[in-house]
């Protein structure tokens, strides 16, 4: 694992997540962590998330440089979109900074920063899109 890098920072721009067309985030509190070989990621305190369209599903994955995440899907009048968001409830020490948080796939969403819109990533996670 040499030369795989994991680091967070604050970002303090309103970075907004939208499924269907719906906000399912929105904050100007996010953690944004980078890890070598993907895109950054935002993690939304959970203050920021409308939990309402959330659903956790049984989906568990293991990273060796986060730990254990668990994982919701997202339901719009639109449809639900399964294992679309995810958090870590005891990530590793390295990144503590993302306990508690909720980030989802730009994949398969749409993120806004200062209300412009990101051209998602292309990944291997850029696939499940229409699942």
């Amino acid at each position: 694992m040499d030369g795989h890098h994991v680091s967070l920072h604050d970002d303090p721009r309103r970075v907004e997540v939208l499924v269907d067309g719906t906000v399912v985030a929105s904050s100007t509190r996010v953690v944004v962590l980078e890890e070598t070989g993907l895109p950054p990621r935002y993690y939304f305190p959970r203050d920021d998330v409308h939990l309402e369209f959330l659903e956790a599903t049984p989906t568990e994955t293991v990273c060796p440089f986060k730990g254990q995440a668990s994982y919701w899907s997202v339901t719009t009048s639109a449809g639900e979109h399964r294992d679309v968001g995810w958090g870590y409830e005891e990530p590793l020490d390295a990144v503590s900074g993302i306990a508690g948080r909720v980030c989802f796939y730009a994949e398969r969403t749409e993120h806004r920063v200062d209300g412009a819109v990101q051209t998602p990533p292309e990944t291997p996670w850029t696939v499940a899109k229409n699942r």
